[in-house]
This record gives C-alpha cells, sequence and structure tokens, in this order.
C-alpha cells in the first residue's frame, strides 16, 4: 500500500454519515482526493457544507450515487482508486419488523462494495464492522474481548437485529475475501460506542446516550453501559489501517474503557455542573418495568446489567492509535451539543 499522497484516490462510502464524515475529513487533510457515496446527489450540497467544517480542501472531494441496496454507481466510484473505507452501514430509527431489514442491506450492501472494489483493481478495502460484531451473544464478563472473539448470531437472547446485522455482515465479508477476494486485501474496523463533536443532523445514535443524559428525558440511571470512543480517534484508525503494512488480513477494535450510564453521569456532572445530569440508579426491576410502555427500553433489555469491556492493544501496538480519553471524549460531545442547541447548557 502506498503513503498518503496527492495523487492517491481513496473511496469512502457512506458520505453523509458521522464517522464517514471525520473519515474524509482527515483524508483530505493528509492529502488524498476523495471520493464518496451518497444515496441521492441530491444531498451533495448538505455533505459538502458539513464537510467544509472539517477540512477546506473540499475541491478534491467528488460525490457519486450509490445505495447499499442495488449494484449501480459502485464500479465507477470505485475505478482508479487505490483503496476504500467501507462505513455505510444501515441504522435502524427504530426496531425493524425483523431482522432482514438491516441484515441484507448490510451484508449485500458489504459485498457489493467489496465486489467493485476488486474488480476496479483496489488494493486494500477497511470495512467498518462494530464490537457488535466481537462481544455480543454470548453475554457480559469482566475479562475484555478481543479481536479473537466472535458474537453468536444465533443467540437471539444476547443481541438485537442491529447487532446480528454487523456480526453476520462482518463474517460474510472475511468469507468473501478468503473465497474471491483474489489479491484485494481486507482490514476490518470495529469501534464501540462512538461519540464526540455534531456537525449536523447526521451524528452517531450512541451520541443520544448523551443527550438524554442532559436534557432531562431520563428519569434515572438504568444499568446500560458500552466501550467509548471519539469519532475523531475511530476515523484516525481507519486510516491508519489503511495505509499500515501490517494491517491487512486483521481486525482491530476500537474503542476505550467501559462505561457504564451512571459513570458517563458523573464526568458530566463534574466537568459541567450547572448542567441538570439525573443522579439516581435505577433498580432492573424498575427499568423492566417501565420497558413495558417503550419500545426502546424493551427492544434493549438484553443489555441491563452486562459488563462488556473490550481491548484495543493491537491497534495501539501495531497501529500506533493513541486515543483521547473517554472523559475528553464526553465533555466534547456535551459541548458540542450545546453548542448547536441540541440541548440546554
Amino acid at each position: 500500500m502506498k503513503t498518503m499522497t496527492d495523487t492517491n484516490v481513496v473511496l469512502v462510502t457512506g458520505g453523509s454519515g458521522y464517522v464517514a464524515s471525520f473519515c474524509i475529513g482527515q483524508l483530505l487533510n493528509a492529502g488524498w482526493t476523495v471520493r464518496t457515496t451518497v444515496r441521492s446527489l441530491s444531498r451533495e450540497a448538505e455533505v459538502r457544507e458539513t464537510l467544509s467544517k472539517l477540512s477546506p480542501h473540499g475541491d478534491r472531494l467528488s460525490i457519486f450515487a450509490a445505495d447499499l441496496n442495488g449494484d449501480a454507481g459502485w464500479r465507477a466510484a470505485a475505478d482508479g482508486c487505490q483503496g476504500v473505507l467501507h462505513v455505510a452501514s444501515p441504522l435502524p430509527s427504530a426496531n425493524p419488523k425483523s431482522d432482514d431489514e438491516l441484515v441484507r442491506p448490510a451484508r449485500d450492501g458489504a459485498l457489493r462494495v467489496l465486489t467493485a472494489a476488486r474488480d476496479a483493481g483496489v488494493k486494500r478495502v477497511v470495512m467498518t464492522s462494530s464490537t457488535a460484531a466481537v462481544c455480543y451473544g454470548r453475554g457480559g464478563r469482566r475479562e475484555p474481548f478481543t479481536e479473537a472473539d466472535w458474537s453468536d448470531p444465533k443467540d437471539r437472547r444476547d443481541s438485537s437485529a442491529y447487532e446480528r446485522s454487523k456480526m453476520i455482515a462482518e463474517r460474510a465479508a472475511w468469507d468473501w475475501r478468503a473465497a474471491e477476494g483474489g489479491a484485494m486485501e481486507l482490514v476490518t474496523i470495529c469501534p464501540g460506542a462512538v461519540l464526540g463533536p455534531v456537525l449536523g443532523r447526521d451524528f452517531s445514535a450512541s451520541i443520544d446516550i448523551v443527550r438524554k443524559l442532559m436534557d432531562g428525558s431520563l428519569p434515572g440511571l438504568p444499568r446500560f453501559g458500552w466501550p467509548l470512543v471519539d469519532v475523531r480517534d475511530i476515523a484516525d484508525l481507519h486510516v491508519r489501517a489503511l495505509n499500515s503494512p501490517v494491517s491487512a488480513g486483521k481486525r482491530y477494535i476500537g474503542a476505550g474503557p467501559f462505561f457504564w450510564m451512571s459513570d458517563i453521569a458523573d464526568v458530566l456532572r463534574r466537568e459541567l455542573p450547572d448542567a441538570r445530569i439525573p443522579k439516581t440508579k435505577l433498580a432492573d426491576w424498575t427499568v423492566r418495568l417501565s420497558a413495558n410502555f417503550d419500545p426502546v427500553v424493551k427492544e434493549r433489555l438484553f443489555e441491563l446489567g452486562k459488563e462488556r469491556p473490550v481491548s484495543a492493544q493491537l491497534a495501539r501496538t501495531e497501529l500506533g492509535w493513541s486515543p483521547r480519553t473517554s472523559e475528553a471524549t464526553i465533555i466534547d460531545t456535551a459541548k458540542s451539543l450545546m453548542a448547536a442547541g441540541q440541548v440546554k447548557g
């Protein structure tokens, strides 16, 4: 893989998405010529406006129309590229009626991108997976999960359709690479819950964790928790994986320590003393009772009380990844939400 120069071209899928935006910004600032995809070119102006907040080099960005649900546009977007960051993935706004609503576009979309990249002569694809593909379907544990661990999509008591879509899509990508990938290299990145500065209306669903703690919509603190990562750091990890001579054929976890919701609330309360952050820890039975009236909570009950720490040691040692602290990320997220008028200070 060549090092980054202004003659190299990279495709980043899902250009209107939160993680993809930061990947594009970092690549443009590092000298790459970047292509990205959106489902409809009607969003091009909006995407360019958002990305202008991250890089002044929008003249090196081209935008193509391509949808995970269809073949059109992918080969044209990939032609002439040295690398691809496949970041686009479906994310539900509500509980889907069946797994297929998420699994099919996640799995089939990944295979479309991989096939187009191989046929275009791309050298390396870095695919965004998730810790959902690492540490679900097996319950919680104190020992950190690593890249050697795989979630079990057959255990529907310890996952939702979203987790299962990430598990199945990443497995399908690795199986495709072994059977049909030829000389093209594959790397996968498994982020935790992605927080960080908001740029516009498209941002990580995980940011709702901080927003709900600040906007008064939570009566207390249920025992939900996640390993956290900053969007700027997960973008950096993608770029490192794209360039490193040692990353081909590997998966990397990108996440910091596990934080319970009460831990996140403690950070917010300590650093933003004027914010009205809930203090009361909710008993599990209270959360289970409330789930009868809240479909979102009901969908996530399998997470209640389960600790799922992960280790990002491989990314640190092999790729030199050095993420900021989770505390700093939480505060940056909160201040960004206040500055954007999403919550009151």
